[in-house]
């Protein structure tokens, strides 16, 4: 039996086939893994509490965890230790959630393509149809995840904070979430997952996108994120190649993608909200 593993900042989903391919369990969901940004203890913890996980554990033989925070060495090999200690039968192969995002994306196994991700943060590369060829080193939220989640939410604490919401947008936003200065200093400054917070935020915006003040938002966004991620690859680009999207942010942003793509020159491919489906079928035609 096989674990394949999309692992977020904010959720892990756990999908287990078998050698025929089909699903074995229920899809298992447990909190994010995120190596780089949660502790050791935490990670181990989430993992051991999951009744479901630990109930077919000693006959997995093979774990393929994408996820956000292991495109680095260091939390990499951290995250592979503690599920080896937790699956001991298997093979345990750990990948940044870019290679979940290209796997699930393109069309066939050797497709060249720029592939995105808009999820809790962001990230952008280009798959030359072997290896993926990343330009600029990500540095997480505070300083980049342009497009992200946690980009939406923070602009709209924010303009909420300066006054620069519609009235109407403004109440809206202060009824669905607790805007009390305290408790967002606390979540943002002393919880282990500030991020994933400010993410939280985000679905305020595709439940009222019919605003001109929200649909500005996420256009200025997805602006931003192809200026500074996607024209990286420019010359890829010149060339014809598809640019792929992964994450609930870029799937309910479709629109503005597109129009943004027309604007810069750029052909918009797949769109994929949820990458464990994808990658399930990869590995189920890679068994």
């Amino acid at each position: 039996m096989i674990l394949i593993t999309d692992g977020g900042s904010t959720k892990c989903d756990w999908i287990a086939i078998d050698k025929n391919g089909n699903q074995a369990v229920d899809k298992i969901r447990t909190k994010g893994l995120n190596p780089a940004i949660v502790a050791e203890k935490k990670i181990k913890k989430i993992i051991r509490k999951s009744d479901e996980l630990m109930a077919i554990a000693d006959k997995i033989t093979h774990v393929y965890f994408y996820g956000a925070g292991c495109g680095t060495e260091k939390p990499r090999l951290l995250l592979k230790y503690i599920l080896e200690t937790n699956f001991v039968n298997a093979q345990i192969e750990v990948r940044e959630d870019t290679y979940a995002a290209v796997r699930a994306c393109i069309n066939t196994n050797d497709e060249p393509a720029v592939v995105c991700i808009l999820g809790t943060g962001s990230n952008c590369s280009y798959f030359d149809g072997k290896d993926l060829h990343q330009r600029v080193d990500s540095l997480g939220f505070i300083l980049m995840d342009d497009a992200s989640g946690n980009y939406f939410g923070k602009q709209l604490i924010r303009d909420f904070y300066f006054n620069k919401m519609p009235d109407t947008i403004s109440v809206a936003f202060a009824h669905k979430h607790n805007l009390d200065s305290d408790y967002i200093k606390y979540n943002l400054y002393k919880q282990a997952n500030p991020s994933a917070y400010l993410a939280d935020h985000a679905e305020f915006m595709f439940i009222n996108k019919d605003s001109e003040y929200i649909s500005n938002i996420i256009t200025k966004g997805i602006r931003l994120f192809a200026d500074n991620m996607i024209l990286q690859y420019k010359e890829e680009l010149d060339g014809g190649i598809p640019v792929h999207f992964a994450g609930s942010i870029a799937y309910f942003a479709q629109e503005e993608i597109k129009l943004v793509a027309k604007d810069l020159g750029f052909n918009v491919g797949n769109f994929v909200r949820r990458p464990i489906e994808g990658l399930v079928n990869y590995h189920i035609k890679n068994l």
